[in-house]
């Protein structure tokens, strides 16, 4: 995925609608994805379409979900195309018109076929999700035994077809709504770490990791 290919404009990748705030640069998907925690993917059952929250991660190219091996979803992705969407909001843009209020987002559409990971991967794939969540957690706790990792089912889908849209910025008004007595700008929304929790009963000191969690 890069800007200079053609084909990534193309088919359903196309943008057109605010084309201007469109992205096929992979350095922007990837950013994206690595900013969120969640995706939500889109598939049918064969009889109803459905769309499913899940926890994600990327390593190189490749967007990564996991589930159990009897989750519905894990079984009908592993027969179908599928839509992978992942929104980040950080604005409500307020103009001095009803029309022209926005907001100000960070999005990504990947379409494709998600395919289950081999044994192998697997255990890497769910280590790397381990440190996506929280670096340097990994190798402090229990790692997954083969029961576990027999249980669950990972996959991945390449991010070869996938587009981004961006919005920053003020409000667009109209030269003629310029005049409104109505404030107009942005109300900035972010993302809040909280402190952490202990477990009752947890006697162990807070390692780095946790003790910069709000930083």
């Amino acid at each position: 995925m890069n800007t200079s290919s053609s084909s990534r404009t193309q088919g359903r990748t196309q943008v057109k609608r605010s084309a201007n705030r469109a992205s096929h640069d992979a350095a922007v998907l990837h950013a994206i994805i690595d900013a969120a925690w969640v995706c939500h993917v889109a598939f049918h059952d064969g009889h109803d379409v459905h769309c499913i929250p899940t926890a994600c991660w990327r390593i190189g190219n490749d967007l990564y979900i996991h589930g159990s091996n009897g989750s519905r979803m894990i079984k009908c992705l592993l027969g179908g195309d599928c839509c992978v969407t992942i929104t980040h909001v950080d604005g409500l843009v307020l103009a001095r018109s009803a029309f022209n209020h926005s907001m100000n987002y960070r999005s990504a559409v990947i379409y494709g076929r998600f395919a289950a990971v081999d044994a192998q991967g697997k255990r890497t794939a769910l280590e790397a999700f381990m440190e996506h969540l929280v670096p340097g957690r990994q190798r402090e706790i229990r790692p997954g035994n083969d029961k576990e990792y027999a249980a669950t089912t990972v996959l991945r889908i390449p991010l070869d077809e996938a587009a981004c849209k961006v919005r920053g910025g003020p409000p667009e008004d109209e030269e003629a709504d310029l005049a409104i007595a109505a404030w107009a700008g942005v109300l900035p929304l972010r993302e809040t770490r909280g402190a952490p929790v202990v477990d009752t009963g947890c006697d162990v000191a807070a390692p780095e990791y946790v003790r910069r969690w709000q930083e």
